[in-house]
């Protein structure tokens, strides 16, 4: 069903990323949660405010930009026991299908590369608004979250504990806050 208000928001956006966040959670030694993020990306939206379906996204993220807060652990993020950022630079989505759910709730679905392997990957998401900022810019907000498998992408390293269990969740969650900017 067609929102009068995003018909006329149809268009296409750059993702401002200095007032987005592309953010993962994963559980630590099973007992806590370790938040991150990735400082260095771009990405692209066209919305079709009369159609939602025909709405598309990409994002292209520099993996080297992880940022949990620890210098350590970033560095082994980037290592060959994870994301291999020598080999595997970028991390990259490309929606495939859009959907319009009830109100403001959107399904975006799409293929994720992470490590060369691609896999499909839906993201719920929920229309924030949108607004004319002080420069004269359109923008539209989008708050988004996912799930994923990690081992499904190659992820596999871990380390057992003695109390049992796993140092690193497989499940990661992911995400999103966007706010992009309507190109000229």
């Amino acid at each position: 069903m067609a929102n009068p208000e995003l018909a006329a928001l149809t268009g296409d956006y750059t993702i401002d990323t200095a007032h987005s966040t592309i953010g993962f959670t994963v559980r630590h030694a099973m007992v806590t949660n370790v938040k991150g993020k990735f400082l260095d990306f771009t990405g692209s939206l066209h919305l079709d405010g009369s159609d939602p379906s025909a709405s598309t996204a990409s994002i292209d993220v520099k993996m080297e930009s992880i940022d949990t807060g620890s210098a350590d652990r970033d560095g082994h993020l980037k290592s060959a026991d994870f994301f291999k950022i020598d080999e595997f630079p970028t991390m990259t989505f490309r929606s495939t299908k859009a959907e319009s759910l009830d109100g403001d709730d959107y399904r975006i679905t799409g293929d994720l590369e992470i490590l060369g392997t691609t896999k499909p990957v839906t993201i719920d998401l929920e229309f924030n608004g949108a607004a004319k900022d002080p420069f004269g810019n359109e923008r539209v907000g989008f708050e988004g979250k996912a799930e994923i498998l990690r081992s499904e992408w190659g992820l596999t390293w871990n380390a057992a504990l003695e109390t049992g269990g796993v140092l690193v969740s497989d499940k990661i969650k992911l995400n999103f806050d966007i706010s992009a900017i309507k190109n000229a």
